[in-house]
């Protein structure tokens, strides 16, 4: 068996990290790849090593010293390197690294170096061979990553010394440069290594233990969800749940590798695993995964007498386009449809769209209504139960939610309420109350 196990930024914050880091991939010698991020924040107070990185650049570009800042982030490694009496010449490449720091170094190139040191510290502190991003991540002239050169080179590193670290985040272009990846892009690297290896699992250790069926903000002490399918966790991640970038997904769902999202600080803890399917009875009372929700829509709803709603809609949806406003919902009567979308997005153009669709559509009313928020209930058992949205929408009355909206995916998946956005927080309640209690 192989597993690829990421580390996220809290999980390599200081020595004591990096010492349940090593416990815990010494607890199972699957665990031979290992993928990590820049040191993250060890308190509140604490800066997140790339946070500063990003800082020395900005420096840089204004003429301004980041002595005090490189003096920051040297620090923080050369006490991890001590505590852990770590052998690792870190100063020394410091100081060249130090000494590059001129406008003519990019930005990807400066903020990498985060989880560089990172990685050449738990390396050696593992005991498993460094192979450096830049050698086995590669990126085409297009910008993306060419999957099957930096497939080839992961699985010839593997072959060659049987367990190994590489940082995530950045890779290399084909001109030789540095170049990362959007914010959170350790999780892309993580996948894409795991998707290469043709992995058994690939473990997401970060400081939590799992997807949480509700948000924590909202909902006290929220249950964790043990499993749950990709469609499931796509639903939720729509929804404005805080979960994994789909990006960060896409490569090893393709491959049908379980993802398995693990707390480094609790590893006993068997977290969340996210597979293709998942075949079981449902459970009687439980047919909700998970519940999830977004603030901030507005309705823009056309009425016409004996619309020809294929037509109207069109033309509508058309203008929709033109102004580069992404549709989220669309609800469709005898003589009326209403198109819901974010209000944010429409920003002042939502007037503008309004007068379009007029002069357009020729529709006897045009009506714009603003605060709206939309929250879901996803679940693959919703499916097997007859009568769930009828249970949903009793809870939401009983505890007097207004529904303005409602939706039903095809596959079942999800049932969606739009509701005030007063009441978004009373939403999420009364449905985690309703269907956990």
């Amino acid at each position: 068996m192989l597993k690829v196990a990421k580390f996220g930024g809290s999980s390599v914050a200081g020595a004591e990290q990096f010492a349940k880091v090593k416990n815990i991939v010494e607890s199972d010698s699957a665990r031979r790849v290992v993928i990590v991020s820049a040191a993250g924040k060890r308190n509140e107070d604490d800066h997140k090593i790339t946070d500063l990185l990003y800082l020395c650049h900005a420096h840089i570009q204004y003429g301004v010293s980041c002595d005090e800042i490189t003096d920051k982030i040297e620090a923080r490694f050369e006490e991890i390197k001590k505590n852990l009496d770590l052998k690792y010449d870190i100063k020394k490449e410091f100081e060249v690294f130090k000494e590059r720091l001129t406008k003519d170094v990019s930005v990807d190139e400066i903020v990498s170096r985060g989880e560089y040191f990172t990685g050449r510290l738990m390396a050696e502190y593992l005991g498993f061979q460094f192979v450096d991003a830049a050698d086995c991540f590669f990126f085409g002239l297009d910008g993306q990553i060419d999957r099957e050169k930096t497939d080839s080179a992961i699985k010839e590193a593997l072959e060659r010394y049987q367990k190994i670290l590489i940082p995530g985040f950045y890779g290399k272009l084909p001109s030789g440069r540095i170049k990362i990846m959007s914010r959170g892009g350790s999780d892309i690297s993580g996948a894409i290594a795991a998707a290469a290896l043709k992995a058994d699992v690939y473990e997401n250790w970060t400081d939590v233990s799992g997807i949480l069926m509700a948000d924590p903000r909202i909902v006290e002490d929220p249950k964790p969800i043990a499993r749950l399918t990709y469609a499931e966790l796509r639903e939720l991640s729509f929804m404005g749940a805080s979960v994994l970038h789909e990006e960060s997904i896409l490569p090893v769902r393709e491959k049908g590798i379980a993802l398995n999202i693990r707390n480094t600080n609790e590893p006993k803890h068997t977290g969340t695993m996210i597979v293709d399917s998942i075949e079981e009875q449902c459970e009687a009372d439980k047919p909700i995964t998970g519940i999830a929700g977004r603030k901030n829509f507005s309705i823009i709803t056309v009425t016409k007498r004996n619309i020809n709603i294929n037509e109207t809609l069109r033309q509508a949806l058309d203008i929709f386009s033109r102004y580069k406003v992404s549709i989220e919902h669309i609800n469709l009567g005898l003589d009326s449809f209403a198109v819901v979308a974010s209000t944010k997005a429409m920003g002042d153009s939502v007037y503008d769209i309004a007068s379009d669709i007029k002069k357009t559509c020729r529709p006897d009313r045009v009506e714009i209504q603003e605060g709206l928020a939309l929250v879901a209930a996803v679940g693959r058992k919703m499916t097997f139960r007859p009568g769930t949205s009828g249970r949903l929408f009793k809870a939401l009355g009983e505890n007097g939610v207004n529904i303005r909206i409602i939706a039903q995916g095809a596959d079942e998946l999800s049932i969606i309420v739009g509701v005030e956005n007063e009441q978004f927080e009373t939403a999420i309640k009364v449905l985690y109350e309703g269907f956990t209690g």
